[in-house]
């Protein structure tokens, strides 16, 4: 029978994006905030650098140094990496707050397989944890939104990270139907290199890529256009070049991405059972995730599917807060994690 003992300090939330790692704490909230980079020596494995540090290392390293991002689509693509960067950061949050062998709730995405779920729960367990449980991420974005789903009623997350795009419909305490795309933060950075590289011949880094992006990427139009200054290599010299970008080049750069993303949010609505959506007409669709901070996609999502859209409040935080939260009512919501259903 499984049972989870009561919260104590011991016990730590980590939303595992592929854009940002995330760490809450009972009682000190979000305690880390870094991108989900680490930096390795190659001759000794050693860990050189993580988060904001190593980030500043993509693209730039020598021979002897590996800087890279450990997790693609949301999922583990670099096991050692993903490994030594979790120790590391594990190892400082429980420094820095005077914490032993912790308890760990980790954010998944709901189309993890069970292999890859294994690898996540072993990488948590060798960084140091105690016991290690998991959450889908759209239940940890719908309950770090501030959604009851422990209510027999329907509500609606869509929760657009770095690696991928997770809409579900939850009730009940479960998830009652998802998709997961994996086309999200990334793709639409890579949507943006692409454009700018065919439109202006210049060659442009996923870091400016991912600014243009938060500046001025929108899904409809804006009221008043926005331009931003670029600086890229242009193709033909080899020499660096300016050049100035609008919104509405932005919108034309990420418009197939976005528009596959409204695509899977309507066919999980066309999905989901009368009841539940009569209960999402009513409440709307909640937007998590850095992908909601696109200027215009709630407008966009609701033209598409004639209900009310909501970005939720601290979106790129949703996930985390969602995994603090069950851990302080994991009596009323044990039936979110993924292993401890497994273990009953």
């Amino acid at each position: 029978m499984f049972k989870f003992l009561g919260l104590n300090s011991k016990d730590i939330g980590i939303d595992l994006g592929t854009a940002n790692l995330l760490v809450t704490l009972k009682g000190k909230g979000i305690v880390l905030n870094e991108p989900s980079v680490v930096a390795i020596d190659k001759n000794t494995g050693e860990i050189l650098a993580t988060g904001y540090e190593a980030k500043e290392m993509l693209g730039r390293t020598p021979e002897t140094i590996k800087a890279v991002r450990p997790l693609r689509d949301g999922v583990i693509a670099d096991f050692t990496a993903t490994e030594l960067m979790l120790k590391n950061i594990i190892k400082k949050v429980c420094r820095q707050n005077n914490v032993g062998k912790p308890r760990i709730l980790v954010g998944v995405p709901s189309g993890i397989t069970e292999v890859e779920e294994r690898a996540v729960e072993e990488a948590v367990m060798q960084a140091g944890a105690k016991e290690v449980y998991l959450i889908e991420e759209p239940m940890a974005a719908a309950i770090g939104a501030n959604l009851d789903v422990s209510e027999p009623s329907g509500n609606i997350i869509v929760d657009i990270g770095g690696g991928t795009t997770e809409v579900a419909v939850v009730s009940l305490g479960g998830i009652v139907i998802s998709h997961s795309l994996r086309i999200a933060g990334d793709e639409l950075d890579e949507d943006i290199i692409n454009y700018i590289k065919r439109e202006y011949n210049l060659a442009i880094g996923d870091t400016t890529a991912e600014e243009i992006k938060k500046q001025i990427g929108c899904a409809l139009p804006l009221m008043t256009e926005m331009t931003m200054d670029v600086t890229g290599r242009d193709l033909n010299t080899g020499l660096p070049r300016n050049i100035v970008v609008t919104s509405s080049n932005i919108q034309e750069a990420i418009e197939v991405s976005i528009n596959e993303i409204v695509e899977t949010v309507k066919a999980t609505l066309e999905k989901t059972p009368p009841e539940l959506a009569s209960d999402i007409m009513e409440k709307g669709i909640v937007l998590a995730g850095g992908g909601a901070l696109i200027k215009n996609l709630d407008k966009l999502l609701s033209e598409r599917t004639g209900m009310p859209v909501y970005v939720a409040e601290d979106p790129l935080d949703c996930v985390v807060k969602g995994t603090g939260k069950t851990l302080e009512n994991i009596e009323k919501l044990r039936t979110v994690l993924i292993n401890a259903r497994k273990r009953v």
